[in-house]
């Protein structure tokens, strides 16, 4: 089984733009502290690391 990941918006979406909007809805995520299970690529990474101040990333 591949790597995978737990994703929490720990911030709201409120004044963001909309490429970082983007990056929380193609992670899943909809509304704050909605946690979503990923599995580890780097095309999910990358979004990550678009929007790392707004979410927490733990491993499962």
């Amino acid at each position: 089984m591949a790597d995978m990941l737990r994703v929490t918006l720990t911030r709201g979406l409120a004044g963001k733009t909309r490429r970082r909007r983007a990056c929380v809805r193609g992670l899943g995520l909809r509304h704050r502290q909605h946690q979503v299970t990923i599995s580890d690529t780097p095309e999910n990474l990358g979004m990550i690391n678009k929007i790392v101040d707004m979410v927490t990333v733990e491993r499962v």
